[in-house]
């Protein structure tokens, strides 16, 4: 199993650690996923094409990755101004969004079992503090799925690199912003040493899926014990995932604070103008994209209906 995240990364890192252990010991060492750290086997980024060509039989990843190929996994990694992890998980299992998942990858000679979660993310490490929309405008910036083209639309100029390289771009002026993941793996990365402007919220993901992408071939010859020992193991990495990241940001926060970190939250027109930019984007998206503007609208028809239990159950 190639991965995209370094095992050394809290939460990424130890959720693809924690499946190649937990399968070996629910299936008594019937069954075995062996962890391999990013560009061991391929480069992340050409993992989806090795996998689906059955170079390597499994990838730990986001379906976000692959968004320059096929447009609508982006919608099941994370999704701005989106739903929460709980709500999430909602459409995915009960509102259809798992019967669309299957098929856009059975398309593409993959099967993808859903294999962890992490709640919101930060919103970005800024060299200078952002204080009205027109700040923005010019920025290079680091930035990961649809969040990206919300990005674009604002007058910023995106880029996706790997974890290891973002440090270096930093370094070398490459860019003067990015956004990673959450506090307690940001400090990992070391980002802080090199910026103190650090925002919040993660607008671009409230919640972001994980994924074990198996060549479509090797899933179907699996056994249906096997199948469902991966399955089982990676629901557990879902719950392991959410509780582990909503334990661990706080403690982040409060060392990053310690050494000189501005935590900062984003002033509301500059929100506003991001979300009304994603609206545009989602619906370029949606025009462009058939299997887009399909994922798109199951989600949206849940989530609006999703907000009468919301709006009831919340105090």
């Amino acid at each position: 199993m190639a991965s995209a995240y370094s095992s050394t990364l809290p939460q990424l890192g130890t959720m693809a650690k924690k499946l190649d252990r937990d399968i070996w010991r629910v299936s008594a060492g019937t069954l075995e996923i062996k962890f391999f750290e990013p560009g061991a086997l391929v480069p992340p980024l050409e993992m989806f094409d090795a996998v689906r060509a059955g170079a390597i039989d499994a990838a730990f990843s986001s379906p976000a990755f692959w968004g320059n190929k096929v447009p609508a996994l982006q919608l099941f990694a994370a999704v701005p101004f989106g739903p929460s992890a709980k709500e999430f998980l909602a459409w995915i299992y009960f509102g259809g969004g798992k019967e669309l998942f299957d098929e856009i990858y059975h398309a593409n000679g993959i099967h993808s079992v859903f294999c962890g979660l992490i709640a919101p993310e930060a919103s970005g490490w800024f060299r200078k503090r952002i204080r009205t929309v027109e700040d923005l405008k010019g920025l290079k910036m680091r930035f990961f799925g649809l969040g990206a083209k919300v990005m674009q639309k604002m007058g910023v100029v995106t880029t996706q690199l790997t974890s290891g390289d973002i440090f270096v771009a930093f370094e070398s002026g490459a860019i003067d912003a990015a956004e990673f993941s959450m506090p307690a793996i940001d400090i990992k990365l070391g980002l802080h040493q090199m910026v103190k402007n650090y925002y919040f919220p993660g607008w671009h993901q409230p919640s972001t899926l994980f994924e074990l992408m198996i060549n479509l071939k090797k899933w179907e010859a699996l056994s249906v014990s096997a199948k469902a020992q991966i399955e089982a193991v990676c629901g557990d990495n879902i719950r392991f995932g959410l509780a582990e990241g909503e334990a661990g940001q706080f403690k982040a926060l409060k060392e990053l604070q310690s050494k000189g970190v501005a935590i900062r939250r984003w002033p509301g027109e500059i929100l506003e103008a991001l979300n009304k930019a994603w609206v545009v984007v989602a619906k370029e998206e949606a025009k462009s994209d058939r299997d887009f503007k399909r994922v798109w609208k199951s989600l949206s028809a849940f989530r609006k209906d999703y907000t009468i239990w919301r709006e009831l159950s919340l105090p």
